[in-house]
């Protein structure tokens, strides 16, 4: 595919340890330069990859050996640091969701196709095998034509873990923005866009408490809602319920199931690239374990990118895309909206759902 895509990433915070144990080995991409606010922090993290050096963020966008800008910034800046880059002619691939908000996003959009740049977006895990493979069992009509599905997603909350938790709570948080992107993406890739949905919320805790590091002991306020819950209409008809949380201590409930005419899916978690798939068919008791039937193997934060990368270099389209992440925040939105106003609102976006990864693919020849 020629010269590698250079990457430089802005934004070293926590997400960003996992993308650099990553990019080392994934093809068609190099990191040449790091940036961050806390300069510092740039530094450590370009110190773990050899032919990268720390820069400030503005000398990143105007860099001659950055070819695209890797957006690990919180939410709230992923919009602004994005037309940054698009502006100084560099592609963009962000982590989720795409901006705070759809007006952000649409700009953001809009600008990346004047100049003529890619914008892709986390998460890339429904490329790994878990996903995908479930994606292929329905297409090839293992249970018949799905008819309906359910998503949950429960947690008492990050501040249990996270030393800084305070952004997961503000205006773009919450457990819909923060985990809905991997929960939607996955059910947009196995059952195409959603047209249509219902929502209701509730913020049952006014404050919380930081229970890890340094500032443990903390108590900040909640500005969102933390409880979220909704049904979808998928276009072409099924029907899902999602629930997502940050006020549920323990729950046995799945993490995504598809119900179809003729057996019903088990999906694994959305938030990692592979895990098991069953199936379970009329007249049968308990699950069936399904063999990987695609995916990236081994895939890890960033495949996406690499994905990209290949795309771009062979004049293709890219998986993990900003007509994707914009459709999967318009989603959320409108469920938000939907909560606030007590009446079913209408998705404006759609989406193509992107093509599946055959099993045995690489990012650099998919």
């Amino acid at each position: 595919m020629g010269d590698a895509l250079r990457v430089g990433l802005v934004g070293a915070g926590q997400i960003s340890g996992a993308y650099l144990s990553t990019l080392p080995r994934l093809p068609g991409v190099v990191l040449t330069k790091v940036a961050d606010l806390d300069s510092d922090r740039a530094v450590a993290a370009a110190a773990r990859v050899p032919e990268a050096v720390a820069v400030t963020p503005d000398e990143l966008f105007a860099a001659d050996d950055v070819d695209l800008v890797l957006n690990l910034t919180v939410p709230k800046a992923h919009a602004q640091v994005a037309l940054a880059a698009i502006a100084e002619g560099k592609h963009v691939y962000g982590e989720k969701p795409l901006a705070a908000d759809t007006g952000q996003a649409k700009a953001l959009l809009n600008a990346a196709g004047q100049a003529g740049v890619r914008i892709g977006c986390a998460p890339d895990t429904v490329l790994g095998t878990g996903i995908q493979t479930a994606r292929a069992a329905l297409d090839a009509g293992e249970i018949g034509r799905p008819v309906a599905a359910t998503a949950f997603m429960t947690t008492p909350g990050h501040e249990r873990w996270h030393p800084a938790p305070e952004f997961y709570y503000r205006s773009g948080g919450g457990p819909l923005l923060d985990m809905g992107p991997y929960y939607l993406t996955a059910l947009v890739t196995l059952l195409g866009p959603v047209r249509r949905v219902v929502g209701m919320s509730a913020a049952p805790q006014k404050t919380r408490v930081i229970g890890s590091g340094a500032r443990a002991g903390t108590r900040f306020p909640v500005e969102v809602d933390t409880h979220v819950t909704g049904v979808f209409e998928h276009a072409d008809g099924v029907l899902c319920t999602l629930m997502m949380s940050f006020d549920v201590w323990q729950a046995n409930l799945p993490r995504i199931e598809v119900y179809g005419t003729h057996g019903s899916l088990s999906v694994p978690d959305p938030n990692g690239f592979d895990g098991t798939v069953a199936i379970s068919h009329p007249g049968r008791d308990g699950w069936t374990e399904l063999p990987k039937y695609g995916g990236y193997a081994d895939a890890a934060r960033g495949f996406g990118l690499a994905d990209m990368a290949r795309a771009i270099a062979d004049g293709t389209a890219h998986r993990a895309n900003g007509e994707l992440a914009y459709h999967v925040l318009d989603v959320m939105e409108s469920l938000l909206v939907s909560a606030q106003v007590g009446l079913a609102v209408d998705v404006a976006s759609t989406c193509a759902r992107p093509a599946p990864v055959p099993l045995g693919a690489r990012p650099d020849e998919a």
